[in-house]
């Protein structure tokens, strides 16, 4: 087993926890501070995992609380991307990473499964965190 960042397309797709809405939970945004700290309810701050309602696959805070660091490059769109799940990254590397998720100074927009933005991975941004993802081994 080896630990490492999610691709983007394994990071939304844990976001979403098997739906199409706009949120984990639906699209009614009059419930997104159950589940996520943003500019409405964060005081300004990050907060300890798990203070507020996981989506259907028991994750805490894919929406808001600190964006999320996956480990593909860049691209304006989707056009050309990988359709097997795996990382798109450019040979060489592209100059900026994507990062998703919303954080705690994000509006309630910012902080739909959709939601994806960039910066070079070098900027120093304390918005910005990352989740572990594991590999495993087929069959085990």
């Amino acid at each position: 087993m080896r630990y490492r960042l999610p691709t983007e397309a394994e990071w939304e797709y844990a976001a979403r926890a098997g739906t199409e809405t706009v949120y984990s939970f639906g699209d009614d945004i009059s419930k997104l501070h159950e589940y996520a700290w943003y500019r409405d309810n964060s005081e300004g701050k990050t907060h300890p995992v798990g203070q507020n309602k996981p989506n259907a696959w028991g994750l805490y805070d894919m929406h808001g609380n600190v964006f999320e660091w996956v480990e593909d490059d860049w691209h304006d769109s989707y056009k050309g991307a990988p359709d097997d799940g795996e990382a798109w990254v450019d040979n060489p590397r592209g100059e900026y990473r994507v990062f998703r998720g919303g954080g705690w100074g994000s509006y309630a927009h910012g902080c739909r499964s959709a939601i994806r933005a960039y910066l070079t991975p070098i900027n120093s941004f304390f918005r910005v965190g990352f989740r572990l993802a594991r590999s495993i081994a087929p069959g085990s």
